[in-house]
């Protein structure tokens, strides 16, 4: 049994609504709703939650669903470098965001004539590339990093 099916059926069974459940375990309905539909599953706290709710282990409530079990898996591992990870992000984020104040400084200057001067005293090289090698240096290197775990 699927992991929204049986979700549903122990609420059934216990005469709840999905209101009373999300009360209960302190998430809104909504939630309870996309779960019970296949839409979204719960984080390991929530299901650690339920299963007590329940009465029921966690193997019950995972063991047939394939997809759930490797959601909750994944998410139970830690990323080995997480500060590098974030380093790299920032790198990447740097690179878009310079690319877009030179995109709205330059659109400033054609569409409504004013004289903003980008760069004086850099290197040409330097405005215009730094930004794209900013991003290509973040995104292969969060990329690289994004799927190394702790053992």
């Amino acid at each position: 049994m699927l992991f929204n099916d049986r979700l549903k059926k122990e609420r059934e069974k216990r005469g709840w609504s999905q209101t009373d459940l999300a009360e209960k375990i302190h998430v809104s309905r909504q939630s309870v709703s996309k779960w019970e539909t296949g839409k979204n599953y719960p984080s390991i706290e929530v299901i650690i939650n339920l299963s007590d709710l329940f009465g029921i282990t966690i193997d019950e409530l995972l063991r047939s669903d394939k997809e759930l079990k490797e959601k909750v898996i994944q998410d139970s591992k830690q990323l080995a470098y997480p500060k590098w990870k974030v380093f790299f992000d920032s790198i990447f984020l740097l690179g878009v965001f310079l690319i877009v104040a030179k995109l709205i400084i330059a659109g400033l200057n054609y569409f409504i004539g004013t004289n903003i001067i980008i760069s004086e005293g850099l290197p040409k090289v330097t405005t215009n590339f730094l930004p794209l090698i900013l991003m290509i240096v973040g995104g292969i290197g969060s990329d690289q990093l994004k799927n190394k775990y702790i053992d």
